[in-house]
């Protein structure tokens, strides 16, 4: 009996509430690497599909549906989640993604036609809608407050780090053995988050309170949970009190200031210049060489990216979200600003700028910098905060969508304004947007660091300011 409590003494010392969230972060994580290894995979895969000695005949038209038909599968998945998150589970929908996501990797790797690989990507596209539906909402309901900011914004370090592979990957395997080493980390997903227990808060909303009670004891690490389930399962009741609706993500004032907020950081995310730059990463490279190759440039713009998410990730939840945000807006209206003006020079004057070549690619990486140290994390995690149980699908599907629509708007905005003005107009008008979003996140943004969810929702209902102060200090 002795031994017996003594091991147990033991697996609490070794496995405490940290490293468990860690573990059950790498166990989802794996799926969140799937998409951004179906995200990435176009970078490297597809000029070699497109080339005219491909095995694979592919027009340019076609090419480009292969590009975008995971967003058009993305959001069917978000729709779908919806519909089917409240009523399966976060854990059970984040398991079944793996099943798609392995099933089109297949397809890929022995695809003789344009065809079926549209058909893979649509059908990876559902999974990925419905991953990145899920995933943030379950990360953010086991964690603790002061360990839910390293776990959210993680989410975006397994999507760059997944990009990052694929890339890596492609550069020295074909097309074939790419999609069967890939095609492995849906089946880790499997094997690792099958053992993880479902977020306590979806299990209240169903009255399983025993399960729940074990959820929390698992993930907290101690037998004393009684009184936060008390807590959680008072603040679900009473977020459930009323059936949600898709409507009352609008009609009702606390849900609408949350939509508001974060269709506000996540235009600013997707106008930054983030996109401008991913696709223009290797012109820019090449103003300091033409030794640099396509790809590499890729490579390289991934890697630093994923390098400074990461070391965000650490501090997010020591410094806070808020401050981030602005320190990462400023960083990158200063350099978008710069990046316009050496293209403006470049382009429409007779100033000879090869003494500056150094400039853009300063920038680039300065750029780089500042967007990863905020804002390409902190909107998505802003996603799993901010709604109420009884709404939180009907949110993170309606804000999948919005996602998708933007993201294709902003890539439209940057051709035609290239096509028809110059690169420096595309640059421009990113810094204009990240002015707007600066003083958007400065005037309406809230800080969560440090606060439970249920304090969250209090004081988007404008009624919990002291407890949220609290809960900080």
């Amino acid at each position: 009996m002795i031994k017996m409590e003594s091991l147990k003494c033991l697996s609490k010392l070794c496995c405490g509430p940290r490293l468990l969230h860690c573990l059950c972060l790498i166990a989802a994580a794996f799926n969140i690497i799937c998409s951004g290894l179906f995200i990435g995979w176009p970078t490297s895969s597809l000029p070699k599909i497109l080339n005219k000695n491909s095995t694979i005949p592919t027009t340019d038209d076609e090419g480009s549906w292969i590009a975008t038909m995971l967003l058009v599968g993305g959001v069917c998945g978000s729709l779908t989640a919806a519909i089917i998150l409240d009523r399966l589970g976060r854990k059970l929908i984040i398991l079944f993604t793996s099943i798609p996501f392995f099933i089109s990797w297949i397809i890929i790797a022995f695809a003789n036609s344009a065809s079926l690989i549209m058909v893979a990507r649509f059908i990876a596209g559902i999974s990925d809608g419905l991953v990145f539906c899920s995933v943030p909402v379950y990360l953010a309901e086991i964690a603790e407050p002061k360990l839910r900011g390293f776990i959210g914004s993680s989410i975006t370090v397994a999507c760059l780090f997944g990009m990052l592979l694929v890339n890596i990957i492609a550069t020295h395997l074909s097309i074939k053995m790419t999609a069967l080493v890939c095609s492995v980390f849906p089946l880790l997903l499997l094997v690792t988050f099958i053992w993880m227990p479902e977020s306590p808060y979806y299990l209240i909303m169903k009255g399983k309170f025993a399960q729940a009670r074990h959820s929390l004891t698992f993930f907290r690490r101690q037998e004393e949970v009684d009184d936060e389930l008390k807590r959680l399962t008072t603040a679900v009741g009473e977020q459930n009190r009323n059936t949600g609706r898709y409507l009352d993500l609008f009609t009702v004032k606390s849900n609408r200031k949350a939509v508001y907020i974060v269709m506000g950081t996540r235009f600013g995310q997707q106008f930054s210049g983030a996109i401008a730059i991913m696709l223009y990463v290797q012109m820019i490279f090449k103003e300091i060489g033409d030794d640099i190759s396509p790809i590499t440039a890729s490579i390289v713009y991934l890697g630093v990216q994923l390098l400074i998410s990461f070391i965000c990730t650490m501090f997010i939840d020591r410094i806070g979200r808020r401050p981030l945000l602005i320190a990462s807006l400023i960083g990158t209206i200063i350099t978008l600003f710069i990046e316009g003006c050496y293209f403006y020079i470049k382009d429409k004057t007779n100033i000879d700028v090869r003494s500056f070549s150094l400039i853009p690619v300063i920038t680039l990486i300065l750029f780089e910098i500042m967007f990863s140290l905020g804002l390409h994390t902190i909107p998505l995690l802003l996603t799993g905060e901010m709604f109420p149980t009884n709404v939180k699908a009907f949110a993170v599907s309606f804000l999948d969508i919005y996602f998708c629509i933007i993201s294709t708007i902003a890539i439209k905005l940057f051709q035609l304004t290239k096509d028809y003005f110059g690169l420096y107009i595309p640059f421009f008008v990113s810094c204009v947007c990240d002015i707007l979003t600066l003083i958007f996140v400065m005037t309406f943004v809230p800080e969560t660091k440090g606060k439970t969810l249920e304090e969250v929702q209090e004081e988007l209902k404008g009624n919990g300011k002291q407890n949220c102060k609290r809960s900080v200090v």
